[in-house]
């Protein structure tokens, strides 16, 4: 096989952990092919250079080494690519950090299902009131 669709690759090579989550990104602008910006159906190849945005703003850049249509284990998935996305500066890893903490409060999986309070605090949360 010498090429794929974009949104199945980047199912099968574990950048997405869904092709409906790729093609979701894909729609939205954050990958790009070779330096353009690309569709859900453009086919990929070996050498191909991908730019895709993560959350928080991070870049990652990844060469294609391989391609396949179906799903390996994720062990031989990672062998589907080449990450050279630059180390972040220590400027933008502060600003990271500061945004993980900044973010919503989650309970620890430690707690168990939450009780009866907390299921209705939760949901008032969910929903706008506090």
């Amino acid at each position: 096989m010498s090429s794929v669709r974009l949104d199945v690759w980047l199912d099968v090579a574990c950048i997405f952990k869904t092709r409906s989550e790729a093609q979701k990104a894909i729609k939205g602008g954050k990958v790009d092919v070779n330096g353009q910006n690309a569709k859900a159906q453009k086919l990929v190849k070996s050498g191909d250079v991908l730019d895709i945005t993560r959350p928080y703003g991070r870049k990652m850049r990844v060469i294609v080494e391989g391609v396949t249509e179906n799903h390996i284990p994720k062990a031989d998935a990672r062998k589907l690519y080449e990450d050279v996305t630059p180390p972040p500066s220590p400027a933008e890893q502060q600003l990271l950090d500061l945004m993980k903490l900044a973010g919503p409060k989650r309970r620890h999986q430690s707690l168990g299902s939450p009780d009866r309070d907390e299921r209705r605090r939760l949901r008032r949360a969910k929903e706008g009131g506090l």
